[in-house]
């Protein structure tokens, strides 16, 4: 598997699936006191819009966890807190994780170009982007959703 900010291939296991790649599309550069998506000048007319929404999905790769031993961590206490109950990862925001994609919603606090000025992301600086989607109330948002205990604390 080659990993970098630039590239991901995956190989898929199953037999009726094939490798495919994902592309990044840009990066996370964050300072003190500013955190950006620079969009890879490529990608650029595919900001078109994004313009008109307050928020923006971001999908992300944790690339400082990708090694084969954070990868087979399957079991995780969320948040770090041991105080939380063991829980599997695919019922947690875990940054490890069989496959490394983080996702947060941002706001957008404007766009320059290929630069996404955004509020705040727990994302590392460095951290390729994978994809971005407009938050869309509507569709993202479901006010009587179930949860855990440990996530309403």
């Amino acid at each position: 598997m080659l990993v970098s900010p630039f590239l991901l291939t995956i190989a898929l296991s199953s037999p009726i699936s094939k490798d495919f790649q994902i592309f990044s599309i840009g990066v996370i550069k964050k300072t003190k006191h500013t955190t950006i998506i620079e969009i890879y000048k490529k990608y650029e007319d595919a900001l078109l819009g994004l313009h008109q929404f307050s928020h923006v999905i971001v999908c992300y790769w944790f690339h400082k966890n990708d090694t084969a031993e954070k990868r087979n961590i399957l079991q995780v206490h969320p948040r770090g807190d041991r105080r939380n109950p063991l829980t599997g990862v695919f019922a947690t925001r875990s940054p490890v994780r069989p496959n490394l994609i983080g996702i947060s919603i941002c706001k957008i606090l404007s766009i320059d170009g290929n630069i996404i000025h955004i509020d705040k992301i727990d994302a590392l600086d460095g951290s390729p982007v994978i994809d971005l989607k407009p938050y869309i109330p509507r569709d993202d948002s479901i006010p009587d959703a179930r949860v855990p205990e440990w996530v309403k604390k």
